[in-house]
């Protein structure tokens, strides 16, 4: 489904190099940090594929911001939803160029009342997504002698967090699996980072008790959550020719709770 606005439109994102540009997926898109992912990446030129799964009334809201963006649906729990959300992207844009692994959602417990099947959930929805998306996105990518694969991992996969023991695994694996595919994919021009947010300032951190908040802020040297934008702008980062010698590593973006 395709979405397009004029640049002229009130609050649209104005695109650069547009002859030349490359297509951005970016998973999750339709808010948060997702969609400021989007914007950041539309922001720098590239062609915007919005994916959501739920939420297409904001998705729709979002691709009228982004001149020629295209929302696309997917489960991506399910492999051959992902297999064809690349076929349809790639059949709609073009070759995929840069993948923003951002989707996924926290299911939080103490251990032992955590249920086997809400870590399940939270494989399929979190870790085995990237996995697939990538290894779908990386021949377009070695054809096209140039690919960014950046997965939004947490701060949490670093530290841990109380009740988050399910969710801090599957972060965590993330980042391990971001360092191993760079180093297979450095020989054909495709990096590969990740990007951690710390506490930023989205649903999920909103819904979070008054507690639980004043507990994440007391851990934060700058007192404040961040914002998606603070996201979008690492990830634009990395996307970018500025970054052309970074791979296999990790933005912390987290306020300095956490350094490395």
């Amino acid at each position: 489904m395709s979405v397009t606005n004029e640049s002229s439109t009130t609050g649209a994102v104005p695109s650069e190099n547009q002859n030349r540009q490359r297509v951005a997926l970016v998973t999750g898109a339709s808010r948060g940090i997702g969609a400021a992912c989007a914007l950041a990446l539309a922001k720098e030129g590239f062609k915007i594929a919005i994916h959501y799964r739920g939420s297409e009334e904001k998705a729709i809201e979002l691709a009228k911001r982004i001149p020629d963006a295209k929302i696309f649906r997917a489960d991506l729990s399910n492999a051959e939803e992902c297999q064809n959300l690349i076929k349809q992207v790639t059949q709609e844009l073009g070759p995929i160029a840069v993948l923003v692994n951002n989707a996924g959602l926290s299911i939080d417990q103490v251990l032992p009342f955590a249920k086997p099947e809400d870590f399940e959930t939270l494989l399929s929805t979190n870790l085995r997504p990237v996995f697939l998306l990538s290894k779908l996105c990386t021949k377009g990518m070695i054809r096209q002698k140039f690919g960014r694969i950046i997965n939004i991992a947490s701060v949490v996969g670093y530290t841990g967090n109380g009740g988050q023991s399910m969710y801090s695994a599957t972060k965590g694996a993330i980042t391990a699996f971001t360092k191993s595919i760079a180093i297979d994919l450095a020989g054909f021009g495709i990096l590969a980072n990740c990007v951690a947010p710390g506490f930023i300032q989205t649903d999920m951190t909103d819904a979070l008790p008054d507690a639980a908040k004043e507990g994440a802020m007391a851990k934060i040297p700058l007192k404040k959550f961040g914002r998606p934008e603070d996201i979008g702008n690492a990830v634009a980062f990395l996307a970018s020719e500025k970054a052309a010698y970074i791979t296999g590593s990790t933005i912390h973006v987290n306020g300095g709770m956490f350094t490395n």
